[in-house]
């Protein structure tokens, strides 16, 4: 190997064991601009041209995420999720019953809004209503993060992983949501399942102790105008429309306003993922335009070719090990050069969203609600998670991969 190619190896590596850790010792860095200074370094010294990091960026999984982005801020805005949290405490009357309904509201909207969106929304108003109801929060906790992941399986817009699958393997919406709904709508059982197995304690009561609703303010103009520009989208959806057009399009009529002056939902767009995922795209078009791509090529094609199973655990290791976006964009390449890609797409979204309930630290999702919980004074530990991730994650992706082999 050359030495140009040795130190692009060495980049690429530390750019990646960056991501995956979160950050670096001493250092105020997170993903996302552990990826810009990598990307930088690569075209500086040569590993990949200006132009050609330039074309890497795929503005359609760019433009999906900003638009879903800015539909998930108006539903904030205007009290949605809230609004979800208010009727699921109304609805419970025993604490299977607030699972269940924890896990399947989570999941269903995962599937629509992004998983990070619902754990950024759902886990302080969790926490808060268990908390009132005199509830252990920690079983609740863990059916909200997984089941956030497990249901975000279901469709292209479910998670950024799907959306990059989505983008670069041409399945239609609703193809892709045929194929991994019923995966998600099994897991989400199994969620529910496992968590009333580990905490059986917990689940032993017959009835909920009366507790006060949240305190929440309606901006209902602002939410009947979100629920249409998703209605609106939704149909476009099913009708064929590109994807990142029908969102774009429901992005569009939301900030056509007079009540939500632009700096609001500006201020609150995750500019920070955009350029983590811009990023990313060049770090990854580097192995390639580097030759580092035909040495990983040769070490993981003929594993992956071994069947649905080989493919399913390489995927979900390597989640595990760099984070499932990077791992997406490293399998793309090899994928179109499987035995039946369109099969090979969708297990790609299934086992790299699944393996991220392995772990608090396999999504972004987990960490999400162990933060969020943290600083309302409820600690869920990386042991205390394992407890339930392990068996979710184990047999989710079982299921899933045994409904692939039965159609494929």
């Amino acid at each position: 190997m050359a030495s140009n190619n040795w130190i692009s190896l060495i980049i690429i590596s530390l750019t990646l064991i960056g991501v995956a850790i979160g950050r670096y010792p001493v250092l105020r860095m997170n993903r996302a601009t552990i990826v810009v200074v990598g990307s930088a370094l690569l075209i500086i010294i040569g590993a990949i041209p200006l132009e050609t990091a330039y074309g890497a960026i795929d503005l359609n999984t760019i433009v999906l995420l900003f638009s879903m982005m800015v539909l998930n801020i108006n539903l904030r805005l205007a009290g949605f999720f809230g609004f979800v949290v208010n009727r699921i405490t109304r609805l419970a009357r025993t604490p299977r019953q607030l699972l269940l309904l924890i896990v399947l509201s989570s999941g269903i909207l995962s599937a629509l809004f992004l998983n990070d969106t619902i754990v950024i929304m759902f886990t302080p108003l969790v926490v808060e209503v268990t908390l009132a109801l005199k509830r252990n929060p920690i079983p609740y906790l863990m059916g909200l993060a997984t089941a956030a992941n497990v249901g975000s399986t279901a469709t292209i817009i479910g998670n950024p992983q799907n959306m990059l699958i989505g983008m670069s393997s041409k399945i239609s919406f609703v193809a892709f949501a045929s194929y991994l709904t019923p995966v998600a709508l099994a897991g989400l059982g199994i969620v529910c399942l496992i968590i009333i197995l580990i905490y059986r304690s917990e689940f032993q009561s017959q009835s909920l102790n009366p507790g006060a609703e949240l305190r929440l303010r309606l901006f209902k103009p602002l939410l009947y105008k979100s629920i249409i520009a998703l209605f609106v989208m939704l149909v476009a959806f099913f009708a064929g429309a590109p994807v990142p057009v029908a969102a774009l399009g429901a992005a569009s009529l939301l900030l056509i306003t007079r009540r939500i002056k632009p700096q609001r939902v500006f201020h609150e767009l995750d500019w920070a993922l955009l350029v983590f995922f811009s990023g990313l795209f060049i770090v990854t078009r580097a192995i390639e335009t580097s030759g580092l791509g035909s040495y990983l090529f040769s070490a993981t094609l003929p594993l992956m070719k071994q069947g649905l199973w080989s493919l399913t655990i390489v995927s979900a290791l390597l989640s595990n090990l760099i984070s499932n976006v990077p791992a997406v964009l490293l399998f793309r390449p090899m994928i179109p050069m499987m035995e039946n890609p369109r099969i090979a797409w969708l297990v790609l979204a299934m086992a790299t969203t699944l393996a991220g309930n392995l772990t608090l630290l396999g999504s972004v999702a987990n960490l999400i609600v162990a933060e969020s919980a943290r600083s309302k004074g409820v600690h869920l530990s990386f042991i205390e998670y394992l407890k339930a991730g392990v068996p979710i994650t184990i047999l989710t992706l079982l299921i899933g991969v045994l409904g692939f082999m039965l159609i494929s």
